[in-house]
């Protein structure tokens, strides 16, 4: 789909039913075909021959990312592509990148803005790249506006397929309604979404940090074996006894042993019950809504009360190193069908079971090759260490202070989400000032 020509010469358009939506008066609405090239990106995660290395910014980096910064180079994965993908598909700054096909509706639509000019970094297949033109549209603006209502309710009802797969088109991107304030508000209206954001960004930043600690401990003791003998010393280290598992492929320690993960936690995939986006809009609410990889939406009831783990079923069943999505999760939530509700049969084990599931290859309990999916029988069959219960027990007891700080700051991120999500329509109708709101988020975020 081609823009249009001369800049000058794109006009408001007036036949969109924006029903339901209180408008400032001062907005003007657009097709944003008309006023950004959309790019549709077919370069997949292989490395062939005679294509140049490349980093690759796929689906689940836009799904995950209000922004895309440069300090995210390197946890992207490498592949190769042809150098007109890359002349077409390189991440610059003002750029904004959404996902255009998944499993479920749900997860089509999510965008994310590109905040800094990233060398060798192209955008991955399912994803669709836009570059406004910045005479006309704020990328950061643009962004904020994806996130919206109005836009999801669009999405939803154009979104083509059934059951199998879902997609947006090139014309029904094309062809989205979007409604612009004068740039000079576009701007302010981006800066306050981009201030959350770096507060957002920052708790990420210390949760990963923390998770990384915890982790790393759980690696030394459950996966190299290192844990503290009955002297205090690291076990395979200093000599511990290893025996040869032939069903694992590894050596374990001696007198340790392995069953299918049904021995070890049970599913309560039973509970969870999906609405529809429509359900939802009707439901509005406090509770969060979980879906295979986050928070989906906040509604007016919740299902579970109690800390679990969630484990992408199906949609984006795997992280870019291609271990399982998992999530550990709290409070009052409700959960969709797309997500496998996971506990320990010792419920004290919570967050040792969330490091065991992450540690699982994906491919050893994924099937399909366009349609991933992780079945029950699948992940219920898979042979994990059965570790003593005690050594557990002491992982858990260091462990849950910082997972205590990590409780903490997801805590604020949810907080801040639900912030950023609420304020776009009430910047949009005029109920908010842009300067006044500008100046008080700046405040607030930075006296915590």
């Amino acid at each position: 789909m081609e823009q249009a020509k001369n800049w000058e010469d794109v006009k408001p358009i007036t036949d969109v039913n924006w029903s339901g939506c209180l408008l400032s008066s001062n907005l003007k609405r657009y097709k944003l075909g008309d006023i950004a090239e959309i790019i549709i990106s077919s370069v997949d995660k292989k490395t062939k021959d005679g294509e140049q290395k490349v980093r690759l910014c796929n689906f689940v980096d836009v799904y995950h990312n209000w922004a895309i910064t440069k300090s995210m180079h390197n946890s992207f994965m490498i592949a190769s592509a042809k150098e007109k993908d890359i002349e077409r598909l390189s991440l610059k700054k003002g750029y904004v990148a959404l996902t255009k096909d998944s499993e479920t509706r749900d997860d089509i639509g999510i965008s994310t803005y590109i905040a800094d000019n990233l060398n060798n970094v192209i955008l991955g297949y399912h994803c669709a790249l836009v570059k406004p033109n910045e005479d006309i549209l704020s990328g950061k603006y643009l962004n904020a506006f994806l996130h919206s209502n109005y836009i999801k309710k669009y999405f939803e009802l154009n979104a083509t397929g059934s059951g199998m797969r879902y997609t947006l088109s090139i014309q029904t991107l094309y062809d989205m309604p979007i409604l612009l304030p004068s740039l000079e508000e576009q701007e302010y209206i981006g800066d306050i979404f981009s201030t959350i954001d770096k507060k957002i960004e920052l708790n990420r930043s210390i949760n990963h940090n923390l998770e990384a600690m915890a982790k790393q401990l759980y690696d030394y003791w459950f996966v190299q074996f290192d844990f503290p003998d009955e002297n205090g010393k690291p076990y395979k280290s200093n000599g511990g006894e290893m025996i040869y598992s032939d069903a694992l492929k590894k050596y374990i320690p001696k007198g340790w042993t392995y069953s299918p993960l049904r021995v070890l936690v049970d599913l309560e995939d039973f509970k969870r019950i999906p609405l529809s986006n429509a359900q939802r809009v009707e439901r509005k609410g406090e509770f969060p809504y979980y879906g295979a990889t986050g928070i989906m939406d906040y509604i007016d009831e919740f299902i579970f009360d109690y800390d679990i783990l969630l484990l992408a079923e199906d949609g984006s069943t795997s992280d870019s190193n291609g271990f399982p999505v998992v999530q550990y999760v709290w409070g009052e939530v409700w959960v969709n069908n797309h997500a496998h509700i996971i506990l320990p049969k010792d419920r004290a084990h919570l967050i040792y079971t969330y490091f065991l599931l992450k540690s699982i290859p994906v491919k050893m309990i994924e099937t399909g090759s366009i349609q991933k999916k992780i079945s029950q029988e699948n992940l219920l069959g898979y042979k994990a260490i059965n570790v003593p219960k005690q050594l557990i027990d002491i992982y858990t007891e260091r462990i849950k202070p910082m997972w205590e700080q990590k409780k903490l700051a997801t805590e604020e991120i949810i907080q801040l989400t639900k912030q950023r999500d609420e304020l776009l329509p009430l910047l949009m109708n005029g109920q908010i000032k842009v300067g006044v709101e500008r100046s008080r988020l700046n405040y607030d975020l930075s006296h915590d």
